[in-house]
């Protein structure tokens, strides 16, 4: 059973090499503190479970805040979901792990052009690529 990897600096080499090998990556941020959080994480190990061929990532924004840096989490659970260099959707979602499989599954059609598109199809998604792509995020920690 595939589990989410819940990260750590030991795993970010890890991480970055699931997004140099194509996998797409769902990022789950949360806190150790919340409530929502800890009733979310069986559903997303489930998740994760079922898409082994995935990289699911558990990430606690005080424990990586180095990671996460000056990311804007308005609240829980904000999932992040990446290919390659492209971030697809970075926002809140409700804590139900379906909605999150639906987003997913509805990308991986999708090819690297037409995402793309869309990464730079709003401001808001501009930011995305700018401030929240895990691997320069990863990047920016090794330099």
């Amino acid at each position: 059973m595939m589990q989410p990897l819940f990260l750590v600096p030991e795993q970010f080499p890890h991480l970055a090499r699931a997004l140099d090998e194509g996998r797409w990556v769902g990022a789950c941020l949360c806190a150790a503190w919340c409530d929502v959080c800890k009733q979310y994480r069986p559903g997303f190990e489930a998740l994760a479970a079922e898409h082994p061929e995935q990289q699911f990532v558990w990430i606690d924004i005080e424990d990586q805040a180095e990671l996460v840096g000056d990311l804007d989490v308005e609240n829980f659970p904000t999932i992040l979901i990446q290919h390659r260099d492209v971030v697809v959707f970075y926002g809140t979602m409700l804590p139900e792990p379906r909605q999150v499989a639906r987003l997913l599954e509805a990308q991986l059609t999708r090819d690297a052009a037409e995402l793309q598109r869309e990464a730079e199809s709003s401001a808001e998604r501009q930011q995305w690529q700018r401030e929240c792509n895990l691997r320069s995020l990863l990047a920016q920690l090794s330099s």
